[in-house]
């Protein structure tokens, strides 16, 4: 029993043809000439991703400003009194969902201790009771793309409350380093009264009677009455009134 000749897998297809000079071609020149343009491509087309993501953070900031636009048009008065609040509004929600979408989202910073990767302090307040270097207040939103810092946000921060200086006045003891008192008792010291008037003082003389020539009159007939003076009294006499009044003085 004879074998069957087997088909060949090149049966009814054309051979391709080698082109001449293969055989003579330097394979490991070729691959790396093959990775070295490679290399150029990708280089090429990062720096290309890297324009197109500056250029698309441009516009987004740019749209984050436009943002700030309409909020403060929201704020103006006359333009609400025309009945353009709401038209205002409703734009910024659409331009707030066409930034979400581009994974742009606001930061919401309030109560958050100051970062300065994110914010920037433009001003303090003392806030009782909130520990310093806290946000109390944002004056300009910042935003976020993606794992990016879009905008640092303006806020306000939270303040050291100021110390009190300590009082300065000392309290005396009560009776002590004031005129008049006693150091011990804590009672007005009794000041030393005048020497009160001369209890004792002397009598009237009585009118006496000197003759005219005397007391210079013409007539040597006529007298005239004239009062003496009184005597001062003796050094004694003032001593013992002074004592008295001293006593006196004491008992009141």
């Amino acid at each position: 029993m004879t074998d069957a000749p087997t088909a060949s897998p090149l049966d009814g297809h054309r051979r391709l043809e080698i082109p001449p000079g293969v055989e003579e071609v330097d394979l490991e020149r070729k691959f790396v000439q093959l990775l070295f343009r490679s290399s150029l491509l990708g280089s090429k087309l990062t720096e290309q991703r890297q324009t197109a993501r500056a250029e698309q953070r441009d516009l987004l900031g740019i749209l984050v400003e436009v943002d700030d636009a309409l909020a403060a048009l929201g704020l103006d008065r006359e333009l609400v009194a025309l009945g353009r609040g709401e038209g205002i509004e409703a734009t910024r929600r659409r331009l707030l969902g066409r930034l979400a979408k581009a994974k742009v989202r606001p930061m919401r910073l309030e109560g958050m201790p100051a970062d300065p990767e994110l914010t920037e302090i433009v001003g303090t307040e003392v806030r009782p009771g909130v520990v310093p270097e806290t946000v109390v207040r944002t004056v300009v939103t910042g935003f976020f793309w993606e794992d990016e810092v879009l905008r640092r946000a303006q806020v306000v921060v939270a303040a050291p409350e100021p110390e009190r200086a300590p009082d300065t006045e000392t309290l005396q003891p009560e009776g002590i380093g004031e005129p008049g008192m006693t150091e011990g008792a804590g009672e007005p010291e009794a000041v030393p009264a005048e020497p009160a008037a001369e209890a004792a003082e002397a009598p009237e003389a009585a009118e006496t009677t000197v003759p005219a020539e005397a007391a210079g009159a013409g007539d040597p007939a006529a007298v005239q009455p004239v009062r003496a003076q009184p005597k001062a009294a003796p050094p004694r006499a003032r001593r013992k009134a002074t004592a008295a009044g001293k006593r006196a003085k004491r008992k009141k």
